[in-house]
């Protein structure tokens, strides 16, 4: 499952400045793939990928620490009525997220996206969006 973590550098918990993933990771015993961290001087963003059985406690253990955890089901959305199965996404995606299916209809693996934004850029007909 995958995790959009959010933080602050402001106020005095700071998770900010804490080796949070590591921490969980270490407790936890749960390994976390990092995909992809923003991260500057005064917040961050993190999107971490976690065995489903192991989301709920790793999710509240980040809470406790002060991170703000939302859930991604569905990181990418696909609006079926303005797509025009061009493919400008499939060519764009680092991740594969975009296929086509044997009648060459645009198909999306929303759990392989990673949030870079490129393919809601590229697509011409606004036909993508972010969830979350």
């Amino acid at each position: 499952m995958k995790l959009l973590l959010s933080f602050s550098r402001k106020g005095q918990h700071d998770p900010g400045r804490e080796p949070v993933i590591a921490r969980v990771v270490k407790e936890t015993g749960v390994l976390i793939n990092v995909e992809k961290a923003n991260i500057d001087s005064m917040a961050g963003e993190v999107l971490i990928d976690v065995p489903d059985r192991d989301a709920d406690l790793v999710r509240r253990r980040l809470e406790e620490m002060g991170v703000v955890v939302g859930v991604m089901e569905d990181a990418v959305a696909l609006d079926e009525a303005e797509c025009v199965d061009c493919g400008a996404c499939i060519s764009i995606c680092p991740q594969g997220v975009f296929s086509f299916d044997d009648e060459w209809r645009l198909r999306v693996s929303a759990e392989r996206c990673v949030l870079c934004g490129k393919c809601i850029r590229a697509c011409p007909h606004g036909a993508l969006s972010q969830q979350g």
